[in-house]
């Protein structure tokens, strides 16, 4: 009697049917897809894979790489790789710092076709993080959707060509949904947007949120579905509510006429069996002041469900109340099944900015953990401002960060490093998460991550896998009003206005990280760029800069001569809008009836506190890497996440450090991350927390890994794309196997 797969039956009982049955399930045991960003579509970046395990992870060694063909020079704003590939039918599909498409074999590396979103066009689209795409496929019609700068594309995946029948030859306008000036007042068509995450695919409709500025001239960041085979919109959920929607009472009256974000940027997943989309929301823009928006703003900084085929509200569940931190919901939730008082309940978790993750039950909403309204400060508030009197706070998990600032907190890595940090500690305000932002200045945690964009990992046992950040942040707020009429000029109003986020104000360097400057020190830009090259980088954005295009050549050449210093002090500009701008009666830009909407005060930016060193300015771990078990709220263990290679080789023990991208875990006993300021990608077991193997790749691998089967050889791929800190940059993808077997 003989047999030909461990799936047969003896041949002489088989037809020819069962035959191709076998062969399908054999060829199904040696090919496994990672077909969605987050591994499936209830985002839990989990494999039943376990070819490589606990025991021969050891022997993981370099299978193939993919050189994108970008020298991925460092631009202004940096530009790595944050793409979580996909693999479909032994397809790899991934982008690169460019925001190329690509298609390679992905048991080769071998490239075959590549997508240039810019080809034949005069502009330059722009240039933004790209974290993944999305597939859709019927039959032999087999799509990526992505998203460019304000573009929306539909390509073949076979030929890398686009779909001409999807929108206008291959694309549509992400503007799409947005509404008009009839609606706000002003036209929306020219403000910054863009898919920094893919959407995720409901039958034929593609799901999706957008990121936008977090500045005054922030579009709204509606929620949105396309037809995936037209293009065409398929529904729209208000995040700022319109009159007469659910919630618009929570907002002052019109506030959605000025008023932007509120964005899902992070991604969706999908509950495909109840037909439910499940997203988190961020802050309302601008950031760090909330006078015009008095209220509790919803659906800013919430869970939202969402009937996927119609886009109607099921449930909403609000982490910040009147958010004055932005603290965005940072990633995608994870849909997890629990056992919680003896029953299996199926569950949504939600990993936050400030380290909290809020377990929900996923058809109604409630936490399945006890959450108590905390109060909070509402002093001292700027002018204007109303802070919400309490905040939610779970009592299970307890947090996988930092929360408060205490002097036990402050670093005692050197004498002079504790001193300066002393110094400044002792000149601000802190303590509390939640003090409002202040003249004075705050030192916070949770501003960015705690959780970030890489997204956490969950198996099916519930065990949630999530990376955390200790980093400190010091916010300060000033007057615009005050500025402007000490005699500021148009175009450094504009700046003050609108590029305080990154920059600061008055284009102030910001204080370097790791000895270089995240942000570009603008002091002498001039010497850099032209005149012209300034202009186009406004209009098109890049990187994490947005486009400003909304803003008049006029506006936008202001100000150039403001960082070239051509401009006098002349308080009084017109504009083409046909206005004119008196900065002594009006700091906001009158362009299109009041719009963009400019807030009284604006923050110093984003400025990570650090050490005269550059480390981070409180003890260790400053990155950690999470186990908890979501059955019972209680962690199974911690562990440091990362090192400084300067402190390894002095002898410190291992620190952890900032790091950016997520885990994936396995069937095997694995979890694989790369993330981390020293740029190794790391497989941890994944009931200790134990390192059992690491790989220092060609540069930092600041996305989440993929692990997917071909042909019976388990691979994990990562993009190495480096640029984050200032690292070196890079333009590959790598990926590894188990040696041959002979």
């Amino acid at each position: 009697m003989k047999f030909t797969g461990k799936y047969c039956i003896p041949i002489l009982f088989i037809s020819l049917g069962p035959i191709f049955s076998c062969k399908q399930k054999n060829d199904a045991a040696k090919n496994a897809d990672w077909r969605v960003y987050g591994g499936n579509a209830a985002g839990n970046r989990y494999s039943p894979l376990m070819q490589i395990n606990t025991e021969n992870v050891k022997d993981l060694q370099p299978a193939w790489t993919y050189d994108t063909g970008e020298n991925n020079e460092p631009d202004e704003r940096g530009s790595d790789i944050q793409c979580q590939p996909i693999v479909v039918n032994g397809i790899m599909y991934g982008t690169t710092a460019k925001m190329k498409l690509f298609a390679l074999d992905a048991a080769t590396g071998k490239e075959i076709w590549k997508f240039d979103p810019s080809a034949g066009i005069e502009k330059f689209r722009g240039r933004h993080p790209l974290r993944g795409v999305a597939y859709w496929e019927d039959g032999d019609d087999q799509r990526i959707l992505y998203g460019v700068g304000a573009t929306l594309f539909a390509i073949n995946a076979k030929t890398g060509e686009k779909i001409k029948s999807f929108g206008v030859q291959g694309e549509v306008d992400f503007h799409k949904g947005l509404g008009d000036k009839e609606i706000f007042g002003h036209e929306v068509n020219d403000l910054g947007i863009r898919m920094t995450s893919p959407g995720i695919i409901y039958k034929d409709l593609l799901i999706t949120g957008c990121s936008v500025s977090e500045s005054g001239d922030a579009p709204p960041g509606y929620i949105r579905a396309f037809n995936v085979r037209t293009g065409k919109l398929a529904w729209v959920f208000h995040t700022v509510p319109l009159p007469g929607e659910y919630g618009y009472e929570t907002w002052p009256e019109d506030a959605y006429k000025k008023i932007g974000g509120a964005n899902n940027w992070a991604g969706l997943v999908l509950d495909e069996k109840r037909g439910t989309v499940y997203a988190g929301t961020g802050s309302p823009s601008a950031d760090f002041y909330g006078g015009d928006r008095h209220g509790q703003n919803l659906f800013a900084n919430c869970i939202i469900a969402l009937h996927a085929e119609t886009g109607k509200r099921v449930w909403h569940y609000q982490t910040i109340h009147h958010d004055l931190w932005d603290r965005d919901l940072p990633c995608q939730p994870n849909l997890v099944t629990v056992t919680h008082n003896g029953k299996k309940i199926d569950a949504v978790a939600q990993a936050t900015k400030d380290g909290l993750i809020f377990l929900l039950n996923r058809d109604t909403g409630e936490s399945l953990f006890p959450v108590h309204e905390m109060p909070v400060p509402v002093s001292p508030a700027l002018p204007g401002e109303q802070p919400w009197p309490t905040q939610p706070v779970p009592v299970k998990p307890a947090p996988f960060s930092l929360q408060e600032l205490t002097e036990a907190e402050i670093t005692d890595r050197t004498p002079e490093a504790r001193e300066y940090v002393l110094n400044k500690f002792n000149n601000t305000l802190h303590g509390n998460k939640f003090i409002p932002p202040s003249l004075k200045g705050s030192l916070y945690f949770g501003l960015g991550g705690g959780a970030e964009w890489g997204g956490n990992a969950a198996d099916p046992d519930g065990i949630l896998y999530v990376n955390g950040n200790n980093m400190l942040w010091f916010v300060q707020m000033s007057d615009v009003q005050q500025a402007n009429t000490a005699g500021a000029s148009y175009g450094e109003t504009l700046f003050n206005s609108s590029c305080f986020t990154c920059h600061g104000s008055n284009n102030k360097a910001k204080p370097p990280v790791n000895g270089k400057q995240e942000f570009p020190d603008l002091t002498n830009i001039g010497k850099r760029m032209t005149s012209a090259e300034i202009n186009m980088l406004l209009e098109t954005g890049r990187g994490r800069m947005p486009s400003f295009r909304h803003f008049s050549k006029e506006e936008r050449l202001a100000i150039v001569d403001f960082l070239l210093r051509k401009e006098n002090h002349n308080k009084t500009k017109e504009s083409s809008a046909g206005g004119i701008h008196d900065m002594d009666n009006d700091v906001a830009v009158k362009q299109n009836n009041g719009f963009p909407y400019v807030p009284r005060y604006q923050s110093n930016g984003f400025n990570q506190f650090r050490d005269p060193d550059n480390y981070p300015a409180i003890k260790p771990p400053w990155g950690t890497l999470n186990a908890i078990n979501l059955n019972t709220g209680h962690y199974l263990w911690q562990v440091p996440l990362g090192e400084y290679p300067e402190l390894a080789k002095q002898g410190a023990a291992p620190t952890g450090t900032e790091n950016h991208g997520g885990p994936v875990v396995t069937a095997g006993g694995l979890i694989f991350i790369a993330a981390t300021y020293d740029e190794k990608l790391r497989a941890f077991d994944k009931t200790t927390g134990k390192i059992l193997w690491q790989y220092q790749l060609p540069a930092g691998g600041f996305a989440t890994p993929v692990t997917y089967m071909v042909d019976g050889v388990q691979y994990v791929a990562i993009a190495a794309g480096g640029a984050r800190y200032k690292l070196k940059p890079g333009s590959k993808y790598v990926a590894f196997a188990l040696p041959a077997r002979k």
